[in-house]
């Protein structure tokens, strides 16, 4: 079992030209996506997070059952759904301005445990910035680590949510200890300020960095780096790829039985190279349609 804790929300997607052009409701927000993608590619998974119980909480819980994703760890409340509208440039990429007050997912809180099964734990985006419910997620992650679970984090910068950068980055830092994978946009690492020489130190066994149509990379604790070329397409927009690619990895290292330090250390250029292939071919995939739509396990194919 995949767990994937974090936040769900709607995002309010235009259709046309216009910052107002025809905004159209989808369900979103990178844990969620990632949930969302696991499950299609058939994962065992499990969403960790709070939702409202509004028409938005429902239809994010509904998106999650039908890709057969387990919901019964979900907290519910009567506070609003976050939502964040999405500006789109000429090349479909994203940026994001959210409503975030007084909203559900703001207020999660510390489960008793995690669903039977549970072999790894996935993190990002922005449950790790809005509190009290950051603190909350803080406090399972490294409950997790200490349980010996395989830890995931894709950090997802959305820069506008945090009010102190320097503060944000000394708390990154303080993450990476409890984690065995890290993967993060370009734009991310140099947001964050660090080399994928200094996060391995301190702690995660290898860092993966998307580099959005040119492909990724993956650095190993060994030394090692690994290259794959993006998969060219035709663009609609990047909604939710980088989510398709944390669901990508965590399948395939899954489906490999590597979901430990150890197994990352023993995949190899083949094994790395079979990964990041997969993992770029279901973004190409995401990025081919409107929304974060990613895609079926029968779409991709094997590793």
């Amino acid at each position: 079992m995949i767990v994937v804790a974090g936040e769900a929300l709607i995002d309010l997607v235009p259709q046309g030209q216009g910052a107002l052009a025809g905004l159209q409701p989808a369900l979103g927000g990178g844990p969620y996506n990632t949930a969302l993608a696991l499950g299609r590619l058939g994962s065992a998974t499990a969403f960790c997070s709070r939702t409202s119980y509004d028409a938005f909480g429902e239809a994010l819980l509904d998106g999650l059952r039908r890709a057969g994703v387990d919901v019964s760890a979900v907290q519910r409340g009567a506070e609003p759904t976050t939502l964040a509208v999405a500006t789109l440039d000429a090349e479909g990429s994203a940026a994001y301005s959210f409503y975030v007050q007084g909203t559900a997912d703001r207020l999660f809180t510390v489960p008793s445990g995690l669903p039977a099964g549970t072999r790894a734990v996935s993190f990002g985006t922005c449950s790790l910035v809005l509190e009290p419910g950051a603190s909350a997620y803080e406090e399972l992650m490294r409950a997790a680590a200490g349980q010996g679970l395989f830890t995931a984090l894709d950090p997802n910068i959305r820069a506008g949510l945090i009010p102190d950068a320097d503060a944000y980055r000394a708390r990154f830092k303080s993450w990476l200890p409890s984690m065995t994978l890290l993967k993060l946009s370009e734009e991310d690492a140099r947001w964050l300020g660090g080399t994928p020489d200094e996060w391995l130190a301190a702690g995660p066994s290898a860092v993966v960095i998307t580099r959005g149509g040119d492909g990724l990379t993956v650095f190993t604790r060994d030394g090692a780096e690994h290259s794959v070329p993006g998969v060219k397409v035709d663009v609609v927009d990047t909604i939710g790829a980088g989510d398709t690619v944390n669901a990508a990895l965590l399948h395939g290292l899954s489906r490999q039985d590597a979901l430990s330090p150890s197994a990352l250390g023993a995949l190899g250029a083949d094994g790395w190279a079979r990964l990041l292939r997969f993992a770029a071919r279901a973004a190409a995939i995401t990025c081919s349609r409107a929304g974060a739509e990613p895609p079926f396990a029968e779409e991709l194919g094997d590793l």
